[in-house]
């Protein structure tokens, strides 16, 4: 699951619109324009690869922004602050702007946690709901800080099904 799908996943199981898509980025500290953030929300020709009436030509024509590290992880500290509003930086705390180097799926668990103001047993049931059954010390490790003695690296498996439990917990309100 690359960074265009998480994307592309997070904002139609949040139901973001485009505008609201552009403020994140905003807030997050990147300009996009409409068209951008929409060819950021394109899925890539890599993932029609499987599809046999696939058309080359179509291919071609369509362009896409590739999401980087740097990207998702800008559009979901956005995501927090459209959420639960700035945060003023404690005094003699420099404002936090660095890129951490944490494993991505990992970190989508961590921002989405606090943006949304997850509890650890909410984060279980949307698991749940996707048919993913986690027990409290396996999510708690998904958590923990890359290089911590209990870190496990989120799979793609566990972040897409996250995903999933977001849009039928979200989706069916």
């Amino acid at each position: 699951m690359d960074n265009n799908d998480i994307l592309i996943r997070l904002r139609y199981a949040l139901d973001i619109k485009n505008k609201d898509m552009i403020e994140i980025f905003k807030l997050g500290g990147m300009e996009f324009t409409k068209e951008e953030v929409l060819l950021i929300l394109t899925k890539s020709k890599d993932d029609y690869y499987d599809e046999v009436d696939y058309d080359d030509d179509t291919a071609e024509n369509e362009e896409n922004i590739k999401c980087d590290n740097v990207m998702l992880e800008s559009f979901l500290n956005g995501f927090i602050i459209f959420k639960r509003g700035k945060q003023d930086p404690k005094p003699g705390q420099p404002e936090r702007t660095a890129i951490s180097n944490e494993r991505v799926n990992n970190l989508v668990l961590k921002k989405l946690k606090i943006a949304l103001e997850l509890t650890s047993e909410d984060m279980l049931e949307i698991l749940e709901s996707a048919g993913v059954t986690v027990t409290k010390g396996e999510l708690s490790a998904l958590l923990r800080k890359d290089g911590h003695k209990n870190y496990k690296e989120c799979g793609d498996r566990y972040a897409r099904n996250f995903l999933k439990g977001l849009a039928i917990k979200y989706r069916d309100k």
